[in-house]
């Protein structure tokens, strides 16, 4: 099936792209919270370490074979890192600094997840920034090379309390270094059909960048690329999400006690996630505030996409999912259908809390069709959770795009 992005302009998709990145930030900020509610911080901070460590290497790779930047330098992790639902650009600021080949260094001008975490308290930042990062930033390296390390300069919790940039880190690849092996759960993600889904390669005649082969620039300018290559990196960032999932649902799995309570705390990620990002989508392309405008965020939504994994379509006021590679997975889809609405109905009433939907079907063959009902629903707890998150309602600013070169 071709890509949904693919009805969208290229000006649209350079818009589009950065706010999925960003969406995908936002999946722990929905779901962790029903994590420490279940187990506590410091298993919170193990699911997040597994959730990350099993599929970034993935999806880094990806990326990279997606955009013709493979290689095993600095260059190549930083270009990485850009396209990277943890680095989400701006949210996430980072700014680099490429020495050689295998000298790098990069700091943070801004961290948004952050900025949510230090109002929370010492220990929940130590988490995040010790317990959290130190592995899964050498788990993000080792899809490059095995032998890069990641390591901080100074780190939160800051000293000053407002000490500026928030975090600086090296990063330097050397022969001597042990080589990082992937931990566990990559090697269940690894044999997920989302970590293999073949997606349409890009046109490299369509005008505009094909690739990303070329310098490191500051900050990617989505707009330099070719329409072909921005519905490519969109479908990528969606498949980004799913495995983060995968790997979030294989991580909350192995510590509930029965099947459950690991469907409730996945669906609860789910719900949170569909709300917030329908709600990002629909601003970002100013869609109406209609049933059209909320099928149409529905149709680009992550949740749905890529074609090529999620078998869904829209037609009129319809949603129809068919079996997939996204449903033998048991990706997001699979937490929706007859038997769960509330993701669906999180997603439409984020454009209009008058709209629900009524779904018949099988689990893995269903039908969705949007009403409209007198009254409006209130914002589902588990979306108002996730906009705990300044993610929720960051936006983004113009940035010139300029080449990085060797210090």
């Amino acid at each position: 099936m071709p890509s949904h992005y693919a009805s969208l302009s290229r000006d649209e998709l350079a818009t589009l792209v950065p706010e999925l990145l960003l969406i995908g930030q936002l999946i722990d900020r929905s779901g962790m919270a029903w994590c420490i509610s279940a187990w506590g911080r410091e298993e919170m901070a193990q699911v997040a370490i597994e959730e990350w460590a099993g599929s970034s290497p993935i999806y880094t790779r990806r990326m990279q074979r997606a955009l013709g930047y493979e290689g095993t330098d600095i260059v190549t992790i930083f270009k990485g890192l850009q396209l990277d639902i943890g680095a989400p650009p701006q949210f996430m600021d980072f700014r680099y600094d490429v020495q050689d080949r295998w000298h790098g260094t990069f700091h943070l001008d801004h961290c948004g997840a952050l900025m949510d975490v230090e109002p929370m308290g010492e220990s929940y930042v130590r988490s995040m920034c010790h317990d959290i990062e130190d592995p899964t930033f050498d788990a993000t390296a080792v899809a490059t090379n095995p032998k890069a390390q990641v390591r901080p300069v100074h780190r939160p919790p800051r000293a000053p309390a407002d000490r500026h940039p928030h975090c600086a880190w090296t990063v330097i690849i050397d022969e001597s270094h042990p080589p990082v092996s992937p931990l566990a759960p990559y090697y269940v993600i690894e044999r997920t059909r989302a970590a293999v889904v073949e997606l349409d390669p890009i046109d490299p005649g369509d005008e505009g960048a094909a690739d990303y082969a070329g310098d490191l620039v500051s900050d990617v300018d989505f707009g330099a690329f070719s329409h072909s290559a921005l519905v490519r990196i969109a479908d990528e960032v969606c498949l980004q999400m799913h495995l983060l999932n995968l790997s979030f649902v294989h991580a909350v799995r192995t510590r509930s006690s029965d099947e459950a309570q690991a469907t409730d705390i996945a669906t609860k990620q789910l719900i949170g996630i569909a709300g917030i990002a329908s709600e990002r989508i629909h601003r970002a392309l100013g869609l109406p505030d209609t049933a059209e405008g909320a099928l149409r965020a529905l149709e680009l939504h992550p949740l749905l996409n890529p074609a090529a994994y999620v078998a869904a379509s829209v037609d009129g006021y319809e949603l129809t999912v068919e079996p997939s590679d996204a449903t033998a997975d048991g990706a997001w889809i699979a937490f929706c259908g007859p038997h769960e609405t509330r993701p669906l109905q999180a997603a439409v009433r984020a454009v209009d809390p008058h709209l629900d939907v009524d779904v018949s079907g099988s689990a893995e063959a269903w039908t969705a069709t949007l009403v409209r009902r007198d009254e409006p629903a209130p914002e589902a707890g588990e979306v108002a959770v996730t906009r705990f998150s300044t993610g929720a309602s960051f936006a983004f600013e113009p940035r010139t795009s300029i080449p990085i070169t060797v210090i």
